[in-house]
């Protein structure tokens, strides 16, 4: 194994420009909050029992699988009790660095565009592709950890690598399991809330839209998401201003589009969530 591993690290910001690779274990982690990325995420588990949403759908992840995350996808990670640690390699990926290791003939990123028909998240490898890819990000992490000859090429080599097999492995990954009813629901409300972002939402209107009750509709969407549906809605919005901020609008341009019902609810909310203000996150975009 790729030398010691480290500890959960609760920063969701990369430290380089390009890419991170971080190899954990734990033994005593039992869930992260729900939170979102402007970057890539690529996540292989060594060992463990977990689940993991990401925006409406719930996967149970066991060891060898491969989870592709875009940029602003909503998830969460879940921890079951279990006999073996908590281990992982988690690979962070700035947009710019897919693209320059991409040809015109090469789209190295499609396989993290959910347009893509047969996109899954989820990759269920088989045990020579799970060998393929346990091999890549080893070597990668030790390239990165201990450096050596060839330390300035071997990490585009090695992501150049892992990126082709990814693609090509999901093409192959079989379908996902059916949604039951309580599944589909919430994918649904999920969708909804995607594309109403910027009008009056609420468990109450929510319910009443889809004719279930306040009751059942929060217990499936507080064991599916993992959060209350208040909660999502709150945070999705923040995700599209946010958004709408790195693009170069105003902050006072932003929160009525997105929902919210002024000003002063946006600039807290923003703040609370980011630890800077709207303004100076726009201000850091430029």
């Amino acid at each position: 194994m790729a030398g010691n591993p480290g500890r959960f690290d609760p920063r969701q910001q990369m430290q380089g420009t390009e890419f991170e690779l971080q190899y954990k274990r734990d033994i005593d982690l039992e869930r992260v909050e729900l939170h979102h990325h402007d970057f890539f995420e690529l996540y292989y588990l060594v060992s463990g029992d977990v689940s993991y949403t990401i925006e409406s759908k719930l996967h149970r992840v066991i060891p060898g699988d491969l989870l592709l995350i875009s940029p602003h996808e909503l998830h969460q990670l879940h921890i079951c009790p279990h006999p073996e640690a908590y281990e992982r390699f988690v690979l962070w990926l700035d947009a710019g660095v897919i693209s320059r290791l991409s040809t015109a003939q090469t789209d190295l990123m499609a396989c993290f565009d959910p347009s893509r028909p047969g996109h899954r998240n989820l990759l269920r490898l088989h045990p020579e592709q799970r060998r393929r890819i346990f091999s890549l990000l080893e070597e990668l992490y030790e390239v990165q950890q201990r450096g050596g000859f060839g330390q300035d090429v071997m990490p585009h080599a090695l992501l150049t690598q892992l990126l082709v097999s990814i693609n090509r492995f999901q093409a192959l990954s079989p379908a996902p399991e059916e949604l039951n009813a309580s599944s589909a629901l919430v994918e649904q409300v999920v969708n909804y809330i995607g594309s109403h972002y910027g009008e009056e939402l609420s468990l109450d209107l929510l319910s009443e839209r889809f004719y279930v009750s306040k009751y059942h509709l929060s217990h499936a969407f507080q064991r599916q998401v993992g959060t209350s549906v208040h909660r999502y809605i709150l945070k999705k919005r923040l995700l599209i201003a946010r958004e709408h901020l790195a693009l170069g609008q105003k902050p006072t341009d932003v929160w009525s589009p997105c929902g919210f019902g002024d000003y002063t609810g946006f600039y807290r909310a923003f703040k609370s969530e980011y630890s800077v203000s709207p303004r100076e996150f726009a201000l850091s975009r430029r």
